[in-house]
């Protein structure tokens, strides 16, 4: 019997994965037997610092390698760049006929599949790869012309009338048939895993394929009916909170879409979430055919900002200490629990690139390095919005004012008083603006703006003024 080789990136999951079930189908006809394996890849070290990040990625692969054992085998952690971690796999299983993987179709990720693709062939193995990570790829939805759209509108509404693809449902004990009883490579790479993910007190989420699925449904049946006021509200649980499980593959978008879109329910709160799904799509497809827009505007009217460069004002963003409650709060988050609600990702990456004009690639980098649901193209698309430089972007002159987006979304002071400890005596008249509040009260609160709790770094109506002209005068 000749051997299959599976390779796992960021898809984690047995149920609803393209690759797998083709591997399984390729070896019920030729009597082939699985051999599942992970590329331990240091590039990824380097854009995760290390955190919240990377403990979460590694935790879910660890969480898989325990469920193949279930299954009877190993998920085979190999090392090194990927043609000298697969030459390791290749010594050991010599006979491999065949490998099945989910390609990427952006950044990095592009140019190793198709390096790889070359490698395989070179040595006879056939390969087999799948558009599996979005419910369309970069090349599905398209204009007439056979150009990529670059307003959403239009692309939502040609996205919406493609046929979706249909789940593919695996039966473990089939699975368990074809599973060759494997045994690790290399022991230093698996005990890495181990060592990478050790948890952090903060990080109390739930692992894995079982803790998606429960997620999903808990979203369907608790908060879906109410996702289109309560996903702008972060003090309440009103978004799905699935991205991190997107990123890690622990549960396809198909099985998210199918599941939304065939429950009961309010048509409207449905057509919400979804459109969000079919943003991620999107954000995607301009990622796939613009890669420079990782460090580049999309719009090259903006390519010569003179941006700000106060790496002490950057700092302050970065640990959460602008004087700007609502600012603070987010950022606070993302630095604890290696996610933030989306509304604040919208306020802090308007912050930092109206208020204090700082470079907008110096944002995505610092949410990159943190943000355990890290989506390249969601990521560089949402910072080119807020930025005003991007694809179906903001217009520069619409400046997001943080008071009034946190009277407005959080009302009193929930979210604030959670993350920003120093005002969580102050009363709901200032808990927007504290250093509005007299000093009687605070000394009262024991919180003295400018020594417990910073002033504003900036006046956000000076700094808007600027911002637009900024842009004015560049454009």
């Amino acid at each position: 019997m000749g051997s299959v080789l599976v390779w796992f990136r960021r898809d984690f999951r047995f149920q609803d994965h393209i690759a797998l079930s083709e591997a399984l189908s390729y070896c019920q006809k030729n009597e082939s037997e699985l051999v599942f394996v992970f590329q331990l890849n240091r590039r990824f070290f380097q854009e995760s610092e290390n955190g919240l990040r990377q403990q979460y990625f590694m935790a879910t692969v660890k969480d898989f390698g325990e469920r193949c054992r279930k299954l009877g085998t190993e998920l085979l952690i190999v090392e090194g760049d990927t043609e000298k971690a697969f030459q390791q796999v290749l010594k050991e299983h010599d006979d491999a006929e065949a490998v099945f993987f989910n390609l990427d179709e952006a950044g990095y990720g592009k140019e190793r599949d198709q390096k790889m693709r070359e490698w395989f062939e070179d040595r006879e193995i056939r390969v087999h790869s799948f558009q599996d990570a979005y419910i369309h790829g970069p090349n599905e939805v398209l204009k007439k012309d056979g150009s990529i759209y670059k307003v959403f509108s239009p692309y939502y509404k040609a996205w919406k009338q493609i046929d979706k693809p249909v789940i593919k449902k695996l039966s473990f004990d089939e699975l368990g048939k074809y599973v060759r009883k494997t045994k690790q490579i290399s022991k230093s790479a698996a005990s890495e895993i181990e060592k990478l993910s050790g948890g952090s007190k903060s990080m109390d989420w739930e692992i894995g394929e079982k803790a998606a699925r429960s997620q999903l449904k808990t979203f369907i049946e608790q908060g879906l009916e109410n996702y289109p006021d309560g996903r702008n509200i972060p003090s309440e649980k009103g978004t799905s909170l699935m991205s991190r499980y997107l990123k890690t593959g622990t549960i396809s978008p198909r099985t998210v879409y199918t599941a939304v879109a065939q429950t009961d329910g309010d048509e409207s709160s449905k057509e919400a979430y979804i459109r969000e799904l079919a943003f991620r799509d999107f954000y995607q497809m301009i990622y796939a055919s613009h890669p420079k827009t990782k460090d580049q505007e999309f719009l090259e009217a903006y390519r010569s900002l003179q941006w700000n460069q106060d790496e002490r004002m950057l700092q302050a963003w970065k640990e959460g200490k602008t004087g700007y409650p609502i600012v603070d709060a987010g950022m606070r988050q993302l630095n604890h629990e290696g996610w933030m609600h989306n509304r604040l990702r919208m306020i802090t990456a308007s912050f930092l690139t109206k208020d204090l004009m700082i470079d907008w690639r110096l944002g995505e980098e610092y949410f990159a390095s943190k943000l355990v649901d890290y989506d390249p193209g969601s990521n560089i698309g949402g910072w080119q919005w807020a930025a005003s430089v991007g694809t179906d972007a903001v217009p520069y002159f619409r400046v997001f004012n943080p008071v009034t987006q946190s009277k407005r979304f959080d009302k009193d002071g929930n979210y604030i008083r959670k993350y920003v400890s120093e005002l969580k005596d102050v009363s709901p008249l200032y808990i927007h603006e504290p250093w509005k509040m007299p000093q009687e009260e605070q000394r009262e609160i024991s919180c003295m703006i400018g020594k417990d709790y910073p002033a504003p770094a900036v006046d956000h109506q000076e700094q808007r003024k600027k911002a637009i002209d900024l842009f004015k005068n560049d454009k």
